[in-house]
């Protein structure tokens, strides 16, 4: 028998996924509202990261994308230690409904809730950065990144973004599941930091990040007098979101929960 010290197997993993989302569902309005504006703020802290990092570098395409990814896990690392509640991992409470220990309209409530949450928590920090100033890092190639980063979002045809969306998610909660399978601290910042980097490193596209990457390179446009695409920026938000909801609830707690949770699996 495993000692305590080891990781959880995947079949605990599935049956602590479940029973967490019922806690999650089930937990009282105003604590969710918190948590989820934390969780927009820490994704939002990450994306500032990944834009102070990634400004000026010169070590290729490869390592810059690499060392931003990196930079970026600080969100759900944050997420995942210090505690918030985050939108794209919560897909994963829809292992709860599968497996019938949620209604539908309980899991739609936390995912609607905490999607607001998030948004607030993001946009708050957008103003927040603003503010600092951190645009003019750099002799203002801070704010040259992040508006570039937001046109390229901006600029993405529908079904990459939708598709990227799907990825993105996917990663993401496969990052939440292997931190629910690690018992120390140290263990979880290593089941997030891979699965963040490559999402990132990739270019897939998180729509809670980009509630950050969005409004400030829009913010920032229009303090230097540059074209706001608010229906591009829209556009995008609305095609992520739905593709990191197909990515994060069928292709992982969808999978997982047909190999664990259904009648007659392993536990």
């Amino acid at each position: 028998m495993a000692d305590g010290s080891d990781a959880y197997a995947p079949s605990e993993i599935a049956h602590r996924v479940e029973a967490l989302g019922v806690a999650k569902a089930r937990a009282p309005v105003f604590q969710v509202c918190l948590l989820a504006g934390l969780a927009g703020a820490f994704i939002s802290l990450g994306a500032v990261f990944f834009t102070v990092v990634v400004t000026g570098s010169e070590l290729g395409f490869g390592p810059t994308r690499l060392i931003g990814g990196v930079s970026f896990s600080l969100g759900l690392v944050l997420v995942v230690v210090a505690g918030a509640e985050l939108f794209t991992g919560n897909n994963l409470v829809a292992m709860a409904w599968a497996s019938g220990k949620l209604r539908f309209v309980e899991v739609l409530r936390n995912w609607v809730v905490v999607y607001l949450g998030n948004v607030a928590g993001a946009v708050a920090t957008v103003a927040l950065v603003f503010l600092a100033d951190t645009h003019s890092l750099s002799d203002g190639q801070v704010g040259v990144t992040a508006v570039s980063i937001g046109a390229a979002k901006c600029a993405l045809p529908l079904m990459v973004a939708f598709s990227r969306g799907v990825l993105c998610n996917a990663l993401v909660c496969l990052a939440v599941w292997l931190a629910m399978g690690s018992r120390t601290v140290t263990d979880k910042l290593l089941a997030v930091l891979f699965p963040v980097t490559a999402f990132v490193a990739a270019g897939f596209e998180h729509s809670i990040a980009n509630w950050f990457f969005l409004p400030y390179a829009l913010v920032l446009e229009a303090s230097t007098g540059g074209t706001v695409l608010v229906r591009e920026a829209l556009l995008n938000l609305v095609v992520v979101t739905a593709g990191n909801i197909v990515g994060g609830t069928f292709l992982v707690a969808g999978v997982y929960g047909c190999a664990y949770l259904r009648d007659g699996a392993e536990s």
